[in-house]
């Protein structure tokens, strides 16, 4: 299929990442005014989780489950096999992985968490040592419960927040030699690549490095696990960065990270723009490994705790993620925000990853310290002056230790989410717009502290209250500059 140019250059003016898309339905939005959004934070906790969406103008919270179905998936959805055992829709599904992504034996789940939790209950045994290029929230707590621990293994410059190293994402292979002599191959059960890394920023990694990684795994005889939920965003920026893949089509550089892992899972919420999620692999004892696990906690292996329907919307959804068309738009986008907002000197994730604009919290707050949740402040901060929800993604996302005390995050990010085809570039002005003007007041946001921590997984339902007045503040001056603006 010819591809057509994912950014229009104007004769005079910016270059504009036009959608390559049509809108046919469209969704109510609501842009309360300020007092009302400052009454739903107090509801909420000052958690942007806890928010309703009648008091969300632009939710940018996350990627997952929120990208736009395409009419194709949509219009699939009508021939569900509603089977409980033996499904064709199923078949359908079974037949996109083995087409995309090169494996043969896949089990459904209900969502990518789901596949955490069965592959770390399948090979994680106390004590096991899981070496990633970088953890993710729910993976980090799948590990734990069932006695792991982690080793971020990320390379010295991954951390830099204004940078021009193109994969952030890379494992640093001296680091993973390293590792698996101080903690005994015999400890390792296996390595984890994550497709892009999600909490720094959505830093992608090269093939080249996943090689090295193999050349590691294939040494020591470790399985190689490819979490792929961001794959396709991932495979882009590839073609984008890699040189030897520049002239490779998406699917042929999809085809070659899912072929140099032994086991790949994702979810279907980010990867297929539909709902659920699966694990996949050519070989059969992995597979057999893990296949009981599907009915205890998912459902029979032909659903896994989906609708079938959305079995449906995930085969069609695999097919979509090897065009260009349809997958460049979320990075072009996120590339547009960040790059528009670090030149107006807001501290931003550089390069542009995927995902979301990274909105570094730690410089824009700098006055914050860093047990006072710059990055939740700043997401708080944001949406009161906005009705933009976004997600703190720094120490509130993080874990306390065993004696109950912070661990501090390596970064402090806000990140605002750009899901696939859903917001129009009129949208992503509005929110540098507000940005540029929280900026400039950015003295005026104070910290928060707790008042209800859930011991798991924190982020989602905790509630916090602000360390001082500062929310009143920033409201009085955003009407004495705004007026009567919602």
């Amino acid at each position: 299929m010819n591809q057509q140019s994912p950014v229009i250059h104007f004769y005079k003016g910016e270059n504009i990442p036009v959608e390559l898309h049509k809108t046919r339905i469209v969704q109510k939005l609501f842009l309360v005014p300020i007092e009302r959004r400052l009454e739903a934070l107090r509801e909420g906790g000052y958690n942007t989780f806890q928010l309703q969406t009648t008091d969300v103008f632009l939710d940018m919270l996350t990627d997952s489950g929120t990208n736009a179905m395409s009419d194709n998936q949509l219009a699939a959805m009508m021939q569900a096999d509603d089977a409980y055992a033996g499904s064709q829709s199923f078949v359908r599904l079974q037949k996109a992985v083995e087409d995309i992504l090169g494996k043969k034996y896949l089990l459904p789940v209900h969502q990518g968490r789901a596949a955490e939790n069965v592959i770390s209950r399948a090979f994680i045994k106390p004590g096991n040592i899981i070496p990633m290029n970088y953890h993710f929230t729910t993976v980090l707590a799948h590990i734990m419960e069932n006695g792991g621990k982690i080793e971020e293994l990320l390379c010295d410059d991954a951390l830099e927040m204004k940078s021009s190293n193109p994969f952030k994402g890379n494992m640093d292979i001296q680091k993973l030699e390293a590792c698996i002599q101080k903690n005994g191959v015999e400890n390792i059960t296996f390595i984890r690549m994550e497709a892009s890394t999600n909490l720094i920023g959505g830093q992608p990694f090269s093939i080249k490095n996943l090689l090295e990684v193999r050349v590691i795994c294939d040494k020591y005889g470790i399985m190689l696990v490819l979490d792929a939920s961001l794959l396709g965003e991932n495979a882009y920026l590839i073609k984008q960065r890699e040189e030897t893949f520049k002239e490779n089509s998406i699917a042929d550089i999809i085809k070659t990270m899912t072929g140099i892992a032994d086991l790949v899972y994702f979810s279907a919420r980010k990867l297929t723009s539909s709902r659920g999620g699966g694990i996949c692999t050519n070989r059969k004892e992995l597979y057999q490994k893990m296949e009981a696990l599907i009915p205890l906690f998912e459902g029979f292996l032909t659903y896994g705790g989906i609708s079938i329907r959305e079995v449906e919307a995930m085969a069609v959804g695999m097919y979509e993620t090897i065009d260009e068309s349809m997958i460049c738009q979320s990075p072009n986008f996120i590339k547009y925000f960040v790059e528009t907002l670090d030149s107006k000197g807001i501290p931003v994730v550089t390069p542009p990853g995927v995902l979301g604009c990274h909105v570094d919290a730690m410089s824009f707050c700098s006055h914050i310290p860093q047990n006072e949740y710059p990055a939740g402040a700043l997401a708080a901060a944001f949406y009161l002056i906005s009705g933009v929800r976004g997600m703190e993604r720094g120490t509130i996302s993080s874990v306390r230790d065993e004696k109950g005390d912070e661990i501090l995050a390596d970064v402090e990010l806000l990140r605002l989410a750009v899901p696939r085809r859903v917001f129009t570039l009129s949208q992503i002005k509005y929110a540098v717009d507000r940005m540029e003007w929280l900026y400039e007041n950015r003295k005026l946001i104070g910290g928060l502290k707790f008042i209800y921590e859930p011991p798991v997984l924190r982020f989602f339902m905790g509630k916090l209250a602000p360390t001082s007045d500062w929310p009143l503040e920033l409201m009085a001056k955003f009407r004495r500059d705004f007026g009567d603006s919602l």
